[in-house]
């Protein structure tokens, strides 16, 4: 199993990925060690002297001016993640909690939290172990961490609360350390707070959503090729000449795509021989490389915070590298938070051009030809025309999700955190948007392949050829009488999802990009 090392500098999005969805292993680098008990030694010495210092000897948030005697910071420590682990609602996906579980320990690897070696071998253990501490939808506002979310994880480790066990059951948490021999923490002096205060959970997301949208964005160039075709439209749109003198970089990736798809097509350029010739084609079609380009240079810079976040250490206070214990605002969420929005507007435009390519598919007054709805004898045959009002629900839906979290604030802990990024709840509308878009993607595909064989006695592209025998391969039917359709969205869904599109695609065109 592949294993993932951290050290003292950060980590990168395929190793979160590789732990979050793949159950990579974890392990600790010795310069993270070393790290780990230099930054202890300083907290220990600071714990010692009798002046407070935040995080170590005082309480928290609102509560930051008591000072705390030796004999209760222990009990402060443990009291702080109980209080906090006070998430509500629907549990989040495994996979989100693994990355949070990681990405909380990439920082506490970086050797300016304080916290013990012990502590952090214990995190990596209860990832290795396959435990995954049961975490709700509700409960951060994403600055000062994403701390509910995290404090039930950090209960986990104290062996407190419920868990799921590799095997997909929930139990309570010391028992599956135990089945597992591993031993509960006792927090001590920062510990508590160090394992709550980061944007771990909201990171995780954007990550994992850059991820399926990549592969979106490829599947999208695709369906938007194949409906041009079905459309008889013509190609001279993508020539690699007129994206040069508008130089997006998206943009000229998408033209490409949709460019390398339709290669050797007998179904495009038919638009000027038709009764009504068209000078030019609709913009949902005309304009698609413009819309998925757009979208691609907006992935590139959230991949560009991305990385800049995963190479950060977000806690308060820090341990710096001079022995000061320093408090900081490092743990807002807002560049992360902006980012997750960006996305999901981003998803919801090129849900939105798709659906509209599917609808021109289905109307008969601006198909060019074919049925209408494709039905097989329409009026007796309803055909695709309810597929499409359930792609449009979808899009009305991925335009509210659209509407940014993070220019939403809300005051907390008696007005000492007064501004919040909300970058938690940016990071699990995106999630959702990144769902409908799959599915979005997935009608169009099933419209535009068989509006493609509906155009029989042309011979369409060699990729799109590839792609209707892979979708029918895959149980999805093709041209026919009405039948039971939920199922056959379905399995495009699927097929768009688990990356079969593109597999269908590459071979014959190379890779796209």
């Amino acid at each position: 199993m592949h294993t993932v090392v951290l050290g003292t500098t950060g980590t990168t999005a395929q190793d979160v990925i590789a732990v979050a969805r793949h159950g990579a292993r974890v392990e600790l680098s010795p310069e993270a060690l070393d790290a780990l008990a230099a930054a202890r030694g300083i907290v220990d010495a600071l714990a010692a002297k009798p002046e407070p210092v935040y995080g170590v000897s005082t309480g928290f948030g609102a509560l930051a001016s008591r000072h705390i005697s030796p004999e209760l910071r222990a009990q402060l420590q443990r009291n702080i993640v109980r209080s906090h682990a006070a998430g509500m609602g629907p549990r989040v996906e495994r996979e989100v909690v693994r990355a949070l579980m990681f990405l909380r320990l990439k920082t506490v690897a970086s050797g300016h939290t304080g916290v013990r070696p012990s502590v952090a071998q214990t995190m990596a253990d209860v990832l290795n172990a396959g435990i995954t501490p049961v975490v709700h939808e509700y409960g951060s506002l994403g600055c000062s961490g994403d701390l509910a979310p995290l404090s039930h994880c950090a209960l986990t480790l104290m062996g407190e609360g419920d868990a799921e066990g590799p095997d997909g059951t929930v139990r309570p948490a010391g028992e599956l350390l135990a089945a597992h021999g591993i031993a509960p923490v006792e927090l001590r002096e920062k510990e508590g707070l160090a394992l709550l205060n980061g944007t771990d959970g909201m990171l995780g997301m954007l990550i994992m959503a850059l991820a399926d949208l990549e592969l979106l964005y490829k599947s999208a160039d695709i369906t938007a090729a194949l409906t041009l075709e079905a459309l008889l439209g013509t190609e001279k749109v993508l020539r690699p000449e007129l994206h040069a003198i508008r130089p997006h970089p998206g943009q000229g990736a998408a033209a490409a795509n949709m460019l390398a798809v339709l290669k050797g097509s007998g179904l495009t350029g038919h638009f000027q021989e038709e009764e009504a010739p068209r000078v030019q084609d609709a913009y949902s079609v005309r304009c698609a490389p413009q819309v998925a380009g757009a979208g691609r240079d907006t992935m590139a810079h959230a991949r560009l915070v991305a990385e800049r976040e995963l190479a950060s250490a977000v806690d308060n206070p820090v341990v710096l590298p001079d022995g000061r214990v320093e408090s900081n605002g490092n743990f807002h969420g807002a560049p992360v938070a902006y980012v997750l929005d960006f996305l999901a507007i981003a998803a919801a435009d090129l849900g939105s051009i798709a659906e509209r390519r599917t609808d021109r598919l289905l109307d008969k007054n601006r198909s060019h030809g074919l049925p209408p709805f494709l039905a097989d004898d329409a009026g007796v045959d309803s055909g695709l025309m309810i597929a499409q009002y359930t792609q449009a629900a979808l899009v009305s839906e991925m335009k509210r999700l659209a509407v940014p979290a993070s220019a939403d604030s809300i005051p907390s802990s008696a007005m000492q955190e007064d501004h919040v990024s909300m970058g938690w709840s940016a990071a699990r509308k995106l999630r959702t948007a990144v769902g409908n878009l799959s599915r979005i993607l997935a009608v169009e595909l099933y419209a535009a392949t068989r509006a493609v064989e509906l155009r029989r006695g042309l011979t369409p592209a060699p990729a799109t050829q590839a792609v209707v025998s892979a979708l029918r391969a895959a149980g999805v039917e093709g041209p026919g009488p009405d039948r039971f359709l939920a199922p056959d969205l379905a399995a495009a869904e699927t097929f768009v999802r688990e990356g079969k599109l593109l597999a269908a695609v590459e071979p014959v065109t190379g890779p796209l990009a």
